[in-house]
C-alpha cells in the first residue's frame, strides 16, 4: 500500500515536471509567443534547473537540448524509481536495466509529445468554436501550426470546414498504437 502511494506521488510530481520542461521545450522550438501566463509558469517553475544546465549541455540549431534533456532524465529517474518501488533488482541486470530504462524514457518523451499535441489540437478545436480570439489562440495555433500545414497543404476545407484536425488526430492516434508496442518490447527487459 506504501509503495502504491509512493508510485502515485513519483508519477504525479516528476510526471507533471517532466511534462513542464517537454512544454518549455517545444515553446522554445515553434518560437511560441512568451506574453501568456503560461510561459511565465513553466519558466518559473524550471528555470532552477534549465539555467545550470545550459552552462554544460549547449543548444544546437535553436533547440534547447538541455531542456529536453532534463525531460528525459526525470523519466527515467520516475521509470527506475517505479521499478525500484516494484521490487526490481538492478545489481543483476545492470548494463540491460540502464538501457532498457533509457529507452523506456524515451519512448515516454515520444509518448508525452503525442499528447501534447493531440490536445493543444482539441482544446484549438474547441476554442474556435467557443470563443476564436482567446489569449490562447497564438500560443496552440504556434505549437499546432506545424502538423495542421502539413495536410492542410494536400487536403483543403470541405464547405467551409478544415478537416486537418481530424487527419492529424488520427495520424497521432496510429503513433501512439506504435508507441505503445515499443513500450511492451522495451518493458519485455524487465
Amino acid at each position: 500500500m506504501i509503495s502504491q502511494m509512493l508510485i502515485f506521488l513519483l508519477d504525479t510530481l516528476l510526471g507533471l515536471f517532466s511534462l513542464a520542461l517537454l512544454l518549455r521545450f517545444y515553446m522554445q522550438l515553434v518560437r511560441a509567443p512568451y506574453g501568456n501566463p503560461l510561459s511565465s509558469f513553466l519558466i518559473a517553475i524550471t528555470d532552477f534547473l534549465v539555467k545550470p544546465a545550459r552552462r554544460v549541455i549547449p543548444g544546437y540549431r535553436g533547440m534547447d537540448l538541455s531542456t529536453l534533456l532534463l525531460a528525459w532524465i526525470a523519466q527515467v529517474m520516475l521509470l527506475g524509481s517505479v521499478l525500484m518501488l516494484k521490487g526490481y533488482d538492478f545489481s543483476s541486470t545492470m548494463g540491460t536495466a540502464v538501457g532498457g530504462l533509457a529507452l523506456l524514457g524515451l519512448v515516454e518523451i515520444i509518448k508525452t509529445t503525442l499528447y501534447i499535441i493531440m490536445v493543444a489540437i482539441i482544446i484549438q478545436a474547441v476554442l474556435s468554436w467557443i470563443n476564436p480570439y482567446n489569449s490562447l489562440a497564438p500560443l496552440l495555433d504556434s505549437f499546432t501550426r506545424p502538423f495542421l500545414g502539413v495536410i492542410r497543404e494536400h487536403i483543403p476545407p470541405i464547405g467551409n470546414i478544415d478537416l486537418s484536425p481530424l487527419f492529424v488526430l488520427i495520424v497521432i492516434q496510429l503513433l501512439l498504437f506504435v508507441t505503445a508496442g515499443m513500450e511492451r518490447e522495451v518493458s519485455r527487459l524487465f
